[in-house]
Formats: C-alpha cells, structure tokens, sequence
C-alpha cells in the first residue's frame, strides 16, 4: 500500500513538473518579447515563484487545501532544479529563499505567486507580472549594472591605493617594519574606498528616491 500511494506521488509530482515546463515554453516567449531591462536575479526569482502558483493550481486537485498544495509545488519546484542539473544543497537553499520572499512584509503573497496560481492557458500572466515593475528602479538591470562596477572600482582601486602605499613606505622610511608597511597599505586602500563608497551611496539613494516620486503630480 505505502508503495502504490508512494509511486502515486512521484507520478504526480513527473505530471506537474512537465505541465509547469509546458507553461513556462508558452509563457516565456512573451515575456522575451517585451525586451524587459530587469536584473537576472529578479527575474529568476519572479519567475520561480509564478512557477511555484502554477504548480499550486496544480496540486490543488491533489491535496486537502491550499496550503497542502503550496507546500507540495515548493517541494515540485526543488526537484524540478534538481532535475535541471542544479546541485541538491543549493536548489533546497534557493527553494527557501522563494519560499520566504513568496509573503511580502505585510502578509498578503507576492504579486508573482498569485498571478501564477490565477492563470490559464494562453494568457500572458508572467509577461503581467513584469509589466507591475517596469518603473521600479531597484529591479533594473542599469542598476545592478552599476552596483557591479562600483564593486570592481573598490576592489581594484584599494588595491592600487595599498599597493602606492606599500611602496612609498618602502622607499621613503626603508627601517619600517612589516606591521607598519602593511597597516600604512590598508590605510591608504580605504582613504580611497571610504570615499567611493560614500558616493555610491549617495547615487543609490538620488536614483532610489527619484524612482518613488510621483509620476504626475497631485491634484
């Protein structure tokens, strides 16, 4: 008995699997389509979890409620990855990372998951759920962009800076010992990453709150 209802479930499990991968085939070219500037890890992350409402909707047939069915397509999404080639350890960790950013702060569920569980075939309920964010600043790819150059700029720019710092020690006060050398070296890496830090920030926060603005003003 516990083998047939074992069996049971992992034909389900096959079943949802592929009926998600058929919907993300018909889902994805329209979202190609609108040439979307998002991040990569917002956009993996909006797509698992409209991924995960699908399999919801699902497994609804399956399970007693709805909750059932949403903790059965968060264990349908792990082993779709893990059938996909992803490593156990690190699908199980990116599962709980969907899991967790699946309820916003407030309770209700993310926009993702819903329109997900809500959609039908021959919609374009992903392509929807990315239409929600296209004037979110902190989504963009531009910004994600910046945010990596910033990170090359401090790291090989205190590098420099430690490395002119070395040198001059070297030089100019020959009788300096390793501890002083070194400590003069990290000095000078974050007189430079202190202030280019500093800026970026300030750039993050003009972009950020220029973002939030009203797009029209109030009447």
């Amino acid at each position: 008995m516990e083998n047939t209802e074992e069996k049971f479930g992992e034909d389900i499990l096959d079943a949802c699997i592929k009926h998600t991968k058929e919907v993300l085939t018909e889902q994805l070219p329209l979202v190609k389509d609108k040439k979307y500037d998002f991040a990569p890890q917002f956009k993996d992350l909006t797509i698992q979890l409209y991924l995960v409402g699908v399999m919801q909707q699902f497994y609804d047939q399956y399970e007693a409620t709805t909750a059932d069915a949403q903790e059965k397509a968060f264990q349908a999404l792990y082993c779709m990855m893990v059938n996909d080639g992803v490593k156990p350890k690190r699908a199980k960790k990116q599962a709980d990372f969907v899991k967790q950013m699946s309820v916003l702060d407030d309770g209700d569920e993310a926009l993702a998951l819903a329109l997900g569980y809500e959609s039908k075939p021959g919609d374009r309920s992903l392509a929807e759920v990315f239409d929600n964010y296209i004037d979110e600043a902190r989504v963009s790819k531009g910004l994600w962009r910046y945010y990596d150059q910033g990170k090359m700029i401090l790291l090989l720019g205190g590098l420099l800076f430690a490395m002119a710092g070395i040198w001059f020690v070297t030089i100019y006060l020959p009788e300096s010992d390793g501890i002083t050398i070194l400590a003069v070296g990290l000095l000078a890496a974050f007189m430079f990453m202190i202030p280019v830090f500093l800026i970026g920030l300030l750039i993050y926060r003009y972009k950020i709150k220029k973002d939030d603005r009203p797009k029209t003003p109030p009447l």
